[in-house]
């Protein structure tokens, strides 16, 4: 359901189902709620890089976390493992308040920030025990299933310098599954992978929530990754939220995202300014991109025509991408400055 507020695949050859298993969950444990933000924000003196995010996360959900660079993605995840205090609200987890219960809530959580960080001269595997040190010990049996999971068994006694950035991405993938979290944290996982390693990557992803059951909120710039592995999504822009809600219900949603080709494209953008149905229109590589409600495609079509334009394509978009531009995109050009921005976002449920 969408509302309106006033605030703003199988692993692939190389990895192994390795004691996998699959978890039907009941009802009540699809509803748990697994991360809440509660107005929570952060500002650096005077800027505020975060400001009065509420965020929701439920069990068994893959949960993208989008936005610009600079939107506050980074910043948000810090907070949530407590890498930075927050300026404001406050972080639930577990339905525990994060702070006051700090380590026993950050025992069942893993988390990969940034580029994984490791000790070059150390094996694989000897980094993994490492990690398992500072979570009070690991089962050398938790380390191998973790490097079988993610592909590096064959290589797990070679020195990580050796390694290339693909293979520590995974292997840091492995370090967030140390201590078998329930809700792990990635922010940018195929950040700098070549096209196979994000295949990869985005397969264990897939594999991780759909067989082990783990709720798995991860952030990225890339669109098209996110619209393959995420069931739901959330938007920020400038610190504060537009968007959150299913992948599925916020890309079917009323609106569509239509690209014309239509000449003149000056009588085009006036013509549509007078129609009430058209949302925010920006141009794009000499077409119009815009916002529409899907059954006023054949009513546009013939406005356009009986005003003597030539309309040489009407095409519908629905990728995440487009979705992505046209609420992160600035005043549109035929759009009046939003005086109140931020003050209607769209929530989905």
């Amino acid at each position: 359901m969408i509302e309106k507020r006033s605030t703003i695949s199988n692993l692939p050859c190389g990895f192994r189902n390795f004691g996998l298993y699959t978890v039907t969950k009941q009802n009540a444990m699809d509803e748990e709620t697994i991360l809440q933000t509660v107005q929570l924000g952060k500002r650096y003196k005077t800027r505020w890089a975060v400001r009065d995010l509420d965020l929701t996360v439920r069990r068994g959900e893959v949960f993208g976390f989008l936005g610009p660079n600079g939107a506050g993605k980074s910043t948000t995840i810090r907070m949530l493992l407590t890498l930075v205090a927050p300026t404001t609200g406050h972080v639930e987890i577990f339905n525990r308040e994060l702070l006051g219960n700090r380590s026993e809530v950050l025992a069942r959580v893993g988390g990969l920030v940034e580029n994984a960080d490791f000790y070059q001269y150390l094996s694989a595997r000897e980094n993994l025990q490492v990690v398992a040190a500072f979570k009070g010990g690991v089962a050398r049996s938790e380390i191998d299933h973790a490097l079988e999971l993610v592909g590096l068994a064959g290589r797990a006694n070679e020195k990580v310098k050796s390694y290339s950035h693909g293979m520590k991405q995974r292997l840091g993938i492995a370090q967030a599954l140390m201590g078998n979290p329930e809700f792990i944290v990635l922010d940018e996982p195929t950040a700098g992978l070549d096209p196979q390693g994000i295949k990869e990557v985005r397969d264990l992803i897939i594999a991780l929530s759909r067989e082990r059951a783990i709720t798995i909120f991860l952030s990225s710039h890339l669109l098209s990754e996110i619209e393959q592995m995420a069931t739901h999504m959330a938007i920020i822009n400038r610190g504060s939220l537009i968007v959150q809600g299913k992948v599925r219900d916020l890309l079917n949603s009323a609106e569509n995202f239509v690209s014309i080709d239509a000449r003149p494209v000056e009588q085009t953008l006036t013509v549509l300014q007078d129609l009430p149905y058209i949302g925010a229109v920006r141009r794009k590589d000499g077409s119009l991109e815009l916002t529409m409600a899907h059954e006023k495609t054949a009513e546009l079509t013939a406005r356009l025509v009986r005003e003597g334009i030539e309309v040489h394509a009407i095409i519908p978009k629905r990728s995440l991408e487009e979705y992505f531009l046209a609420i992160t995109e600035g005043v549109s050009e035929i759009s009046p400055p939003a005086s109140s921005a931020g003050s209607d976002r769209t929530h989905a449920h």
